[in-house]
């Protein structure tokens, strides 16, 4: 087990497809006013994690048998700490395993601090102006709730809020690890979030949580051919 300059505990076991430098530079991107609220949890970067029932079973390199029945993460709780496990090879690229470690790390912040006013604020003018896309699944499923008439419209909207910040820092995490290329971010369940609007969002979490040392945030747009 390590500990990482911003305080997060972290370890690999088994034959993973990341370096000791990759994994302490993915860990590093991690700004310690965010990583604070992870001091009860512990990271495993693993060739496989499968869930059996209740067990947590760990392979120590790849198996095709197994890797049909592995999962993306785990999380243990032991007492009042939790481990999270992280299975390298069943996605077997950098995006991947940082984009899962870092929407875990999000989530959990989002958990423990809630979401930021001003961020929501932002979000939620992007609503009223009818931006389209979101940053998630569960994000757009939220968002059809809180623009719709139902009974519980109000009360989704506070999980809303949460959802998407819990997006955004994951997103931008991510970009200070790597260059990210936006439409990466695809999924064929639901709307990508406009680009301009995810940029604004991106630069409210570097507001609020700005770059750790080394580490660099910018956003770049691309060109069309017929553009000069």
């Amino acid at each position: 087990m390590q500990q990482a300059p911003n305080g997060i505990c972290y370890a690999s076991s088994g034959e993973v497809n990341l370096s000791s430098d990759e994994l302490q530079r993915m860990v590093g991107a991690v700004p310690p006013p965010i990583a604070a609220s992870l001091t009860r949890k512990a990271f495993y970067f693993v060739p496989l994690t499968v869930a059996d029932g209740e067990e947590t079973l760990i392979a120590d390199r790849y198996d095709v048998f197994l890797s049909d029945r592995a999962i993306c993460h785990r999380n243990l709780t032991l007492g009042d700490a939790q481990c999270v496990f992280i299975s390298t090879r069943l996605m077997d690229d950098r995006f991947s395993v940082a984009f899962e470690f870092y929407i875990n790390v999000a989530h959990s912040f989002a958990d423990h601090a809630g979401f930021s006013q001003e961020f929501a604020d932002v979000v939620w003018k992007q609503v009223q102006d009818k931006v389209k896309g979101e940053t998630s699944l569960d994000a757009n499923e939220l968002r059809k709730i809180v623009t719709s008439t139902a009974p519980d419209a109000e009360k989704a909207r506070q999980e809303y809020f949460e959802t998407t910040f819990a997006d955004a820092i994951a997103i931008y995490l991510l970009s200070l690890y790597l260059d990210v290329d936006y439409y990466e971010l695809r999924e064929r369940d639901y709307p990508l979030l406009a680009p301009s609007a995810l940029a604004e969002r991106l630069r409210k979490v570097n507001e609020l949580f700005p770059a750790p040392r080394g580490y660099e945030f910018n956003i770049f747009y691309k060109r069309r051919p017929d553009q000069r």
